[in-house]
C-alpha cells in the first residue's frame, strides 16, 4: 500500500515536501527514488527511518540539528538553516530531494516561501501556498520571515537544477523586455 506523507507535495520536478516520515510512508517514499532527504527541524529521526534511509542509501542531512539555534527572538527558524538548505536544493548533484520538518508547516513552509522568494515569485503566491500547506497552523511570524529573508546570503551552486535554470531563463528574458518597453 503506497501511503503519502501528511504534508507531502511537489515542490518541482525531484523537489518533494513533508511532514517526518513514518514507516507507513516507506512504500511510496521508495517510488520517488531518493538522493537526498533534508531535515529542517532539531529532533532526531526514528531508528525506522534512519534504517528506511542506510538501507536505500538515501543521503540524510541533518540540517535542524546542525544548525538549531534556540532563542532567535522574532525569528521561527536560523537563517543560516535556510541558507545551507537552499544551497543543498539548489545542487542538481542532490537530486531526487525531500525536505521534511515535523509538523512540515513551520521550518518546512519557510524554507520552501524562501525558495519561492528565490524563484521571484510573487509575495501574495508564496503565502497563499504556505497558508495551503499550514491550515490553521500557519504562524504571521513565519510569513514575516519569507517577506524579510536576504536572498543575497544564498551562494548559487554550480550544478543547478534544470528547472531553476529554466526559470532564471524566463526572468532575464522578462526583464529585458521590460527594458526594451521602457526605453
Amino acid at each position: 500500500m503506497f501511503t503519502p506523507p501528511e504534508q507531502f507535495g511537489i515542490v518541482e520536478k525531484g523537489l518533494y515536501r513533508s511532514d517526518m516520515l513514518h514507516a507507513s510512508n516507506f512504500s511510496f517514499i521508495k517510488t520517488l527514488h531518493l538522493k537526498t532527504v533534508i531535515i529542517l527541524s532539531p529532533e532526531v529521526p526514528t531508528r525506522a527511518l534512519a534504517n528506511f534511509l542506510e538501507e536505500n542509501k538515501i543521503k540524510l542531512v541533518h540540517l535542524g540539528l546542525r544548525v538549531w539555534k534556540p532563542n532567535l527572538g522574532w525569528k521561527p527558524v536560523s537563517e543560516e538553516l535556510i541558507k545551507d538548505g537552499l544551497e543543498m536544493v539548489l545542487n542538481a548533484a542532490n537530486y531526487p530531494i525531500l525536505v521534511m520538518c515535523t509538523s512540515g508547516i513551520h521550518e518546512t513552509g519557510t524554507f520552501i516561501g524562501c525558495l519561492r522568494k528565490l524563484q521571484n515569485l510573487n509575495f501574495s503566491s508564496i503565502i497563499i501556498e504556505y497558508r495551503c500547506y499550514a491550515g490553521n497552523k500557519g504562524r504571521y511570524v513565519n510569513e514575516q520571515f519569507i517577506e524579510l529573508f536576504d536572498m543575497d546570503l544564498i551562494t548559487l551552486p554550480h550544478n543547478l537544477p534544470p528547472w531553476f535554470i529554466k526559470q532564471r531563463k524566463f526572468w532575464q528574458q522578462e526583464e529585458k523586455e521590460e527594458e526594451l518597453k521602457n526605453e
